[in-house]
């Protein structure tokens, strides 16, 4: 484990972190670091990280749950959203040792909240990872992060990093797929896959109506530009829809599954106004978690504490606090 003391604190900026590490002036060696120690290196996202951020989460999350609430699928979820904005990514942290991610600080969505992480084995970089995104991914109300309950050792780094608890809270909750219990839709309707890419327009419109934005078709082409979603490790076949008798889609679900790791995490579920009270939507998730199960998931994840997850035997197992620095 890498001892505190041995840390040194980081330059103002991220724009001086990356210039003393192309002129190999910034390293572990350079501030008296011990041999044995692994060298680490800072600098900011890149395109080409895509792939290593996941990794690291995955590895993160295999190491320590307390950080199942930013996991692999909750990233590549954002990282296509519509709200989120791309044009910050270069923003994103990244804490490098011997060619893998080892920490880092993510904006969400957009700056203002953030995740903030290091393995389990490099927990001493916490502190300097939570310095740097109160830095640069704050907005003009400062930086918001979440924090389990249990993580003491993240508690007390963002109390001494001048971080208030505010009554902003999150919750996790989790189903042992042993215990599934599956559903049928209600008669007359079908399950069909969903692409996000290929169809688009109805993947966009089914989630504006599905998430209370109305029925107006021509306010959501309006706000709303249609912009093909291309999420790298999305299983198609876990991108369910529900058709009505008429053949219109009237609910979605969508449930996320990695080799690499031994869960599901869901991540939309949704049914539209006039569809909502006839099961639909359990049923959706059902399938989506039976077929993730097949593919070798224990257990599924989902950032709620709705009780129509309660209803299909979730339970809450993690809860977070926000803290914040103005």
């Amino acid at each position: 484990m890498i001892k505190t003391e041995h840390l040194c604190l980081y330059p103002a900026s991220r724009e001086q972190m990356e210039t003393m590490i192309a002129s190999e002036q910034w390293d572990f060696e350079h501030c008296g670091i011990q041999d044995w120690l692994p060298k680490v290196n800072f600098r900011g996202y890149r395109d080409e990280d895509y792939e290593a951020v996941c990794a690291f989460l995955i590895e993160l999350n295999q190491k320590d749950r307390t950080h199942i609430n930013w996991n692999w699928a909750r990233f590549e979820w954002m990282m296509e959203h519509p709200e989120f904005d791309k044009s910050l990514r270069s923003s994103i942290g990244l804490w490098w040792s011997d060619g893998k991610v080892v920490g880092a600080a993510i904006y969400d969505m957009y700056f203002g909240e953030a995740f903030c992480a290091a393995l389990p084995e490099y927990e001493a970089l916490y502190p300097e990872i939570l310095d740097y995104a109160c830095r640069e991914l704050k907005d003009d109300s400062g930086l918001g992060i979440a924090v389990h309950d249990g993580n003491q050792a993240e508690i007390a780094a963002a109390k001494a990093a001048g971080f208030v608890r505010e009554e902003q809270q999150e919750t996790v909750m989790r189903l042992d797929l042993d215990n599934l219990v599956l559903s049928d839709l209600p008669d007359g309707f079908s399950l069909s896959e969903l692409d996000p890419v290929q169809e688009a327009y109805d993947f966009q419109w089914l989630l504006w109506q599905g998430f209370d934005h109305g029925e107006d078709r021509e306010e959501f082409e309006r706000t709303d530009p249609v912009i093909p979603q291309n999420r790298r490790h999305l299983n198609k076949r876990l991108s369910l829809t529900a058709l009505a008798p008429d053949g219109g889609k009237a609910a979605y679900c969508c449930v996320w599954f990695h080799k690499d790791t031994d869960y599901a995490y869901v991540e939309p579920v949704c049914t539209i106004p006039g569809y909502r009270g006839k099961g639909i939507a359990a049923a959706l998730l059902s399938e989506a978690l039976n077929r993730a199960k097949a593919l070798g998931a224990k257990k599924a994840y989902v950032i709620s504490d709705l009780p129509f997850y309660e209803k299909l035997g979730f339970e809450k197992t993690q809860h977070y606090s926000f803290y914040r620095k103005v």
